[in-house]
């Protein structure tokens, strides 16, 4: 993550956070407002902001939901939105959601058992990062502690949850769950040494296990093979899940962002991002520029393009060409991913945006599991994707 310290923003953000303080909790967000017009292209509208003001105008902070992943990601896009168009709103709205759940003394009431629950750490680390606040610290700490004791596989990958159902199993999801957290955490809080590498031997780990010779990665991986789901020699899951696979090249690219040159596993994740990367644009739909609910089985016609994981790619794709972890080629696979995400936003009659084609949250299964899954408008695994997307290419 990019940071740079917004002085007029920061204090537009302290004077709208003492306005916070006598406000009841549930007090309703700012109306939308119309969407500004981008400057490129000519004429088309900021769908971030769009994005936000009609979800701002759908949710209060304290009713947007509960402590969890989904919002998390969300909100996350909505920061990184903030800080283009420095609307104080959108920060303040995140503080709202957050300080429902932190304490002034910097306690927070989760036990991080799951690495789901870590995911919306991230926003422990910008709001310490935009105020200054020590709260924060302390509750970002709580989950880097955690990680001291939580379980990992015999490689030392992090199981999926410490629970009886999730033993001994890698989900190709869980990689964006912490290891964006880890490198931001480190970079804020001066712990880089440790969470650099343990966010790169994460991404190798579960690399290792999950990426398959077509270049995409399986669901999940199970160490014990006693899972229903798992192939009893391979462990794997039966199914490319292309929002799991989104979760997984999300996070390669954030990882890459944060980690030195010299890194030693960096040339490892660079080949893993590569073969990806390959893979993906195989598999891209040729008629929509998105990617199908199972990435490698688009001549079934009873599966379909969802939207986050297009998303996901999409940013993936885009960064890593911009970047040059892969080749430049693979920005326009990317422009075509975006426009087919597009094509999928909607303005109600109400005057907010929609996005549709959503998987909702799933777990692992088989291909009839996944097709089956319900096809939302405005879930915020997609609306969070959405928005890191939109902010990388936007005007593209």
């Amino acid at each position: 993550m990019r940071r740079r310290r917004l002085p007029t923003a920061l204090t537009t953000l302290a004077l709208a956070t003492a306005t916070l303080a006598t406000l009841p909790a549930a007090a309703p967000p700012p109306a939308a407002t119309a969407p500004t017009v981008a400057s490129r292209p000519a004429a088309a509208p900021d769908w971030s902001v769009a994005m936000i003001d009609s979800t701002m105008a759908r949710y209060t902070p304290s009713t947007i939901g509960g402590w969890s992943y989904p919002v998390g990601l969300y909100l996350y896009g909505q920061y990184l939105t903030y800080r283009r168009t420095h609307d104080a709103r959108y920060l303040t709205y995140i503080k709202s959601y957050v300080d429902r759940f932190v304490k002034s003394d910097g306690s927070i009431d989760q036990s991080f058992n799951s690495l789901d629950s870590m995911q919306a750490g991230r926003l422990l680390v910008i709001l310490h990062h935009e105020t200054g606040q020590d709260r924060y610290r302390k509750a970002a700490k709580k989950i880097r502690d955690r990680l001291n004791t939580y379980p990992r596989t015999g490689d030392g990958g992090f199981w999926h949850a410490d629970t009886s159902s999730r033993a001994h199993q890698l989900w190709a999801d869980g990689v964006y769950m912490v290891n964006p957290f880890l490198v931001e955490y480190g970079k804020e809080f001066g712990d880089s040494a440790y969470t650099n590498d343990e966010a790169a031997k994460q991404l190798a780990v579960y690399g290792g296990h999950l990426q398959v010779a077509n270049g995409l990665l399986k669901h999940a991986y199970d160490e014990s093979k006693s899972v229903s789901w798992a192939d009893p020699q391979t462990g794997l899951a039966p199914e490319h899940w292309c929002r799991a696979v989104g979760w997984y090249s999300m996070a390669i690219v954030n990882v890459l962002d944060a980690i030195p040159a010299n890194q030693p596993r960096r040339p490892q994740l660079l080949s893993i991002f590569r073969k990806l990367a390959a893979g993906l644009e195989r598999y891209q739909d040729p008629a929509t520029g998105r990617w199908f609910q199972v990435i490698d089985k688009g001549d079934r016609s009873d599966n379909w393009t969802e939207t986050s994981c297009s998303s996901m790619f999409t940013y993936a794709l885009s960064r890593g060409a911009q970047q040059g972890y892969v080749d430049k080629h693979f920005a326009a696979v990317a422009h075509r991913g975006y426009e087919g995400v597009l094509a999928k936003l909607s303005v109600g009659s109400d005057g907010r945006t929609n996005l549709a084609d959503i998987s909702i949250g799933t777990n692992v299964g088989d291909y009839a599991y996944y097709v089956d899954r319900t096809r939302a408008t405005n879930d915020f695994h997609g609306l969070g994707a959405f928005l890191i997307m939109n902010e990388q290419l936007r005007g593209d």
